[in-house]
């Protein structure tokens, strides 16, 4: 059974925000589908076990050949034909709509020589047969776009979702910090194994090094604050619906502190039911004294 979202209301009243939210959920999406198009897009997958994503069509007074009854009828026969079809409407009072039309400076599709309000009402009378039908409504008046896109995360998200990517990222500060980067914690206040000969030529991801650099006085309490606030922040970004987060870790060289804390760290995030994947970029380079400094005390 294919799962169906038809999305329609005023414009200016968040069709397409509502889109690109549902776009980042994982579902397909398509804006403005000539109505006599609908079977057709809607059509199951050719392949019998490939199992079809969510569809959301956007349509509206701006689409070609635009009838609401015509409109009803699609809805129906998607209906009849076994499909799980939802009819989901974005109303928005005129007065402010009117304000959005003039704070973008964009002219309203249905008055394109008159003044915003009279394609707004035009509008709102072509459309009073979805907006009746229509068995989820959403009232945008006093919603800003992130307030809008949370409330159909909310809707629609499904618990089998991924959500947030996260990333935890090692490296080295001599070799350049990563990009797209969203939060950077510098490891270098800890005791380094790079100046131990034995512990050199090893990497943080093994035991030796990990207790040299955890004998540091400073480490527990550090490293544990800094897993607290990131169990902390990382729900919140997901709840805000950011698709993807990089946490980096990064020391001199990026193959002994940073590795060894990202690991650590990642491994906690896991245990709170998170699903990090760890990235090591400079773990394979060759270590260096000129990248290192000097150690302490000399």
């Amino acid at each position: 059974m294919n799962e169906v979202l038809l999305v329609t209301g005023m414009a200016g009243a968040g069709v397409s925000t509502v889109l690109k939210t549902l776009e980042d959920l994982g579902w397909e999406t398509i804006d403005n589908v000539p109505l006599s198009l609908l079977p057709r897009v809607v059509a199951p997958p050719v392949d019998p076990d490939e199992a079809p994503r969510p569809l959301a069509i956007g349509f509206g007074t701006r689409t070609r050949n635009f009838d609401a009854d015509t409109a009803l009828r699609r809805f129906e026969e998607l209906r009849q034909r076994g499909d799980n079809v939802g009819l989901l409407f974005l109303d928005c009072s005129g007065e402010e709509l009117t304000r959005r039309f003039a704070e973008t400076r964009r002219r309203h599709p249905l008055a394109d020589d008159r003044p915003a309000v009279e394609g707004i009402q035009r509008e709102r009378r072509l459309l009073a047969p979805l907006r009746e039908r229509a068995n989820r409504l959403i009232d945008t008046t006093t919603f800003k776009a992130n307030t809008l896109a949370q409330q159909v995360r909310e809707a629609f998200a499904r618990d089998s979702e991924v959500g947030t990517t996260l990333t935890i990222e090692s490296f080295g500060f001599a070799r350049g910090i990563p990009a797209g980067i969203d939060m950077v914690f510098d490891m270098r206040f800890l005791r380094n194994p790079h100046w131990d000969p034995a512990l050199r030529p090893h990497t943080g991801q093994e035991p030796a090094v990990a207790a040299y650099i955890a004998a540091d006085p400073a480490y527990e309490e550090a490293v544990g604050r800094i897993e607290e606030l990131l169990l902390l922040l990382l729900p919140r970004y997901r709840a805000e619906g950011k698709p993807y987060v990089t946490v980096a870790f990064g020391c001199t060289g990026g193959k002994h502190r940073s590795v060894h804390v990202a690991e650590r760290v990642a491994g906690r995030l896991r245990d709170a039911g998170l699903c990090p994947t760890i990235v090591h970029r400079d773990l394979a380079a060759a270590p260096q004294d000129a990248l290192e400094g000097r150690p302490h005390g000399q």
